[in-house]
C-alpha cells in the first residue's frame, strides 16, 4: 500500500466517522477517534455487507457510503455496551 492509497484511506475513514457521529447523535470521539471508527467501520462493512449481498457500487462516494454504514453500525453497538 503506497502513501497515497494510505491517505484516501483515512480521509475516507475520517469522513465516514465523522458523518456516523453526526448520525449517531451525541456520540463520538473526536478528529482520530471518528478516523479511527470509519476506518474500522469500514472494515466491518466490507466483510458483513458481501455476505448479505448488498453492494453499494464503486468509487470514492461509493466508498464513504460504506465505510459511514459500517461505522453508524460499530458506533450503536458501543453506544449498546456503554449503556448495559
Amino acid at each position: 500500500m503506497g502513501i497515497e492509497s494510505l491517505l484516501v484511506f483515512i480521509i475516507i475513514g475520517a469522513i465516514a466517522g465523522w458523518l456516523a457521529g453526526l448520525i449517531v447523535k451525541g456520540f463520538g470521539f473526536g478528529l482520530v477517534g471518528n478516523i479511527v471508527v470509519g476506518i474500522v467501520g469500514a472494515l466491518i462493512a466490507g466483510w458483513i455487507f458481501p455476505r448479505l449481498g448488498f453492494a453499494v457500487g464503486g468509487g470514492i462516494l461509493a466508498a464513504i457510503i460504506h465505510a459511514m454504514i459500517g461505522a453508524v453500525v460499530l458506533l450503536v453497538l458501543i453506544k449498546l455496551v456503554k449503556q448495559a
